[in-house]
């Protein structure tokens, strides 16, 4: 199983990017694709979730109104639209895939079975 993150980069204070994780070699019929996020010296937060059987959706309180989560199973690729950045999102942003049941405490990293390798997002002005 490959997850590819892509999409990082610096963006102003109140500027938008949009992050994509790509998935390959798996084939599991449903699943969880977690999209976390880990700042210097802090512990790895989950940000948003997206189940691929009925799209349903998480996401942390942190970024509630400004990030949207969205896939596109045709392309086993999962986004996050992240506006309104803020200098506080600054983190490496990880993409993860798990079984169905990660969605019950999505926000646990010990949930997801493989990662992919994180994209650097750096809000600055």
């Amino acid at each position: 199983v490959q997850l590819q993150a892509s999409g990082g980069g610096l963006v102003q204070p109140g500027g938008s990017l949009r992050l994509s994780c790509a998935a390959s070699g798996f084939t599991l019929p449903y699943y969880v694709i977690g999209w976390f996020r880990q700042a210097p010296g802090e512990e790895r937060e989950g940000v948003s979730c997206i189940s691929s059987s009925d799209s349903s959706t998480h996401y942390a309180d942190s970024v509630k109104g400004r990030f949207t989560i969205s896939r596109d199973n045709a392309k086993n690729t999962v986004y996050l639209q992240m506006n309104s950045l803020k200098p506080e999102d600054t983190a490496v942003y990880y993409c993860a895939i798990g079984p169905p049941w990660a969605m019950e405490k999505w926000q646990v990293p010990s949930g997801y079975d493989y990662w992919g390798q994180g994209t650097l997002v750096t809000v600055s002005s």
